[in-house]
């Protein structure tokens, strides 16, 4: 199961510019859809303001035919032509307009200027809508323009806004996840550095302090005996660190060993330095019953150094307890290792933030250490790695998941 959820993750990773191309290809087909359907909403809507004209003349050519319902023409217009919800223009055979309605220009101002100003409106009209004419005995007496109305405006005008809304939020969206990208791999590459220099520094300094001691002492056996051993031990811890790092970005090997025999070399490790943090510590170890389960052991003990030395650092009082309890859950073939401290505890705000590359709360720390350790589990190892309960003040418990693969 790690393997495959590994591989997964890189396969998508490989795949991030498809499926960027793919996103843009959405994209795309959304607006398409909004435009086409907009223009068919559009088109009926206009085809249902033609329907009503058209009736509407209809209806004034009858009155005008009888002359005995010359009242009923004025009737007409002041109470339906005025209550139409688009702009409506009577014109004679001529183009020179007669009355009007919807058009924000005064219906009882006949004046040149006015006159005019209707003209342009109407020609906009005629290349909308097509005039519908009236006649009379077969003879057309006026026209009837009429325009959009203003939802059918608004409508024609929903896909540019969608386009221009759209657009600005994909150009937001790829302009912040590609800071944020370059911003997190910034982060990896220094805190990859500066770890590397960490991990190696230690069992450096120690073999030029042994180096130096051999020099004083040339012909101690004793002496360099006990040298030659610890000499050994610091070889050794650098090619666990060469091993670590090789591993990083490669297909780790898993192999199933007892998880607790890994925890206590890796305790027994950071028990030999803990004099020099100045401070008194107590580690505590509480295992359950667990299986071998599978681990690459050189990347499994560098994330459990990780949480042990995260959790001493956060410890500020005088005494710190770090305490590893191991167990199984009730779900069927899950295991977890919880490492828990009595440091300062993690802020609300904080708890989303202390995985990210980048973020730390040392004055000399360079953000890297939970981040690689949640790789680690979660994209080598195929398991889980979060907080599982923290108080400002009291302490934190950092808990992995594992899966026994059969």
């Amino acid at each position: 199961m790690a393997r495959k959820y590994a591989n997964l993750k890189r396969a998508i990773y490989m795949a991030s510019g498809r499926l960027k191309g793919g996103f843009f290809v959405l994209i795309v087909c959304c607006i398409l859809m909004v435009i086409v359907y907009t223009q068919h909403l559009v088109a009926e809507l206009r085809k249902d303001a033609s329907d009503i004209v058209h009736f509407y003349a209809i209806i004034v050519q009858r009155i005008a035919s009888d002359p005995i319902e010359s009242e009923a023409l004025g009737w007409f217009f002041e109470n339906v032509i005025r209550q139409t919800n688009f702009p409506l223009v009577l014109a004679d055979t001529e183009g020179n307009p007669n009355s009007w309605e919807g058009l924000d220009i005064p219906e009882n101002d006949m004046s040149p200027s006015t006159v005019d100003k209707v003209r342009r409106v109407m020609k906009k009209m005629a290349k909308e809508n097509k005039p519908v004419a009236i006649t009379h005995d077969g003879v057309v007496i006026s026209y009837l323009y009429y325009g959009d109305s203003k939802l059918v405006s608004q409508l024609s005008l929903l896909p540019y806004v969608t386009l221009s809304a759209l657009s600005l939020l994909v150009l937001v969206a790829f302009l912040g996840f590609g800071s944020i990208k370059r911003s997190e791999q910034r982060f990896i590459w220094v805190g990859m550095a500066k770890e590397t220099a960490h991990q190696l520094g230690t069992p450096i300094s120690s073999l030029l302090g042994w180096m130096h001691i051999l020099r004083e002492n040339p012909s101690d056996s004793s002496k360099i005996n006990t040298v030659a051993m610890e000499m050994k031990s610091d070889i050794k811890r650098l090619e666990k660190v060469a091993a670590r790092f090789s591993q990083i970005g490669s297909e780790a090997a898993l192999t199933k060993q007892d998880i607790h025999i890994v925890l206590s070399d890796v305790i027994a490790y950071i028990k030999r330095r803990l004099p020099h943090t100045g401070r008194e510590f107590k580690i505590i170890e509480n295992y359950g019953t667990l299986p071998p389960l599978p681990i690459n052991r050189d990347l499994f003990e560098w994330a459990i150094e990780n949480l042990i030395k995260n959790g001493i650092d956060a410890v500020k009082q005088k005494m710190g307890i770090i305490e590893i309890v191991t167990g199984e859950l009730p779900d069927n073939g899950l295991y977890f290792i919880d490492v828990t401290d009595n440091g300062s505890g993690i802020k609300a705000p904080r708890k989303n933030d202390i995985f990210k590359a980048g973020y730390s709360t040392k004055k000399r720390g360079w953000g890297l250490g939970l981040n690689l350790t949640k790789r680690i589990i979660e994209e080598y190892h195929g398991g889980k790695l979060f907080i599982k309960e923290t108080y400002p003040g009291k302490g934190t418990t950092m808990r992995i998941v594992l899966y026994n693969e059969s």
